[in-house]
């Protein structure tokens, strides 16, 4: 067999399609790479258009020789893990080639780094369950976050059955997509270019009376910043009221910050930290 570079969309479907070429083509991977990737290599470069068909039969392979490998597959692909289309690859060539039986060893060397990246994205999705917070935007919530895993399949269900007869819109400043919610219906689309309007003055009131409420309850006696970044990661901040500057909690039609009655004295929320970058692709599975 021959040594490969394969170049994707980036889409889940064509990482699917890349397992599918290099069989057929007998071909073995050396990298999988999307557009974005540099391609300077030693290594022949291929292009893989994206296939349905041919995705779905690998799907339906990998789903028949083991459900766990088929979550792990999918929920892998949302993981910011560097290289996970290769370490993804290598486990479904195992799968193919000695069956499910090593992925009973929790401490394989070649899943273990697999099983670490989906539990740290299933305990992304889990924080920022409690951490989004949404914006009313004339009649629609709006909501940013700023995860390093791909996060939003994980947190449409969630979401959509909690704000059921809302609309609502959830976007991901990382890999540049939003989950949009209305009548029912439900779907994740890229949005390569976006930025958050101001707020109405109503709704920058409830801004800062949630930045005073939040202010306010803190006990300065049990003052503990350590421990408030542990229950509360810092790189989570960004998009969270209560850490926001002035500039957030100023209204559309005023060129000030709005005001409300003062608040007994607390501990009041450090600055926002810088955002985090990107880390993966900007395509949905």
């Amino acid at each position: 067999m021959s040594e490969m570079i394969y170049e994707y969309d980036g889409s889940f479907e064509g990482f699917l399609c890349c397992v599918f070429e290099s069989y057929a083509q007998k071909e073995v991977l050396a990298a999988i790479v999307s557009g974005e990737d540099p391609a300077i290599t030693l290594f022949p470069v291929r292009t893989i258009q994206t296939d349905p068909a041919h995705a779905a039969r690998v799907l339906r392979k990998v789903a028949k020789c083991s459900p766990q490998a088929l979550d792990l597959l999918r929920r892998g692909f949302l993981t910011c893990l560097p290289e996970k289309e290769m370490h993804l690859y290598r486990m479904v060539r195992r799968l193919l080639e000695e069956g499910p039986g090593f992925l009973g060893n929790l401490a394989d060397p070649e899943i273990l780094p697999l099983r670490q990246a989906v539990r740290h994205l299933a305990s992304e999705a889990h924080l920022l369950k409690g951490f989004v917070r949404f914006s009313e935007l004339g009649g629609v919530l709006g909501g940013e976050i700023a995860p390093k895993n791909r996060v939003l399949p994980l947190l449409r269900c969630h979401f959509c059955a909690r704000y059921r007869e809302e609309k609502f819109f959830l976007y991901d400043r990382t890999h540049r997509e939003a989950l949009l919610y209305a009548g029912g219906r439900a779907e994740i689309r890229p949005l390569e270019h976006f930025q958050m309007a101001p707020p109405e003055e109503a709704e920058a009131r409830y801004r800062l009376l949630w930045k005073r409420f939040y202010d306010t309850v803190a006990i300065r006696e049990r003052y503990n910043p350590r421990c408030r970044r542990t229950q509360m990661p810092q790189r989570y901040w960004g998009t969270m009221t209560e850490f926001q500057g002035p500039e957030h909690f100023t209204a559309r039609s005023s060129p000030a910050a709005v005001s409300v009655p003062g608040a007994p004295a607390g501990i009041p929320a450090p600055g926002t930290p810088p955002e985090s970058g990107r880390s993966g692709p900007g395509s949905v599975p």
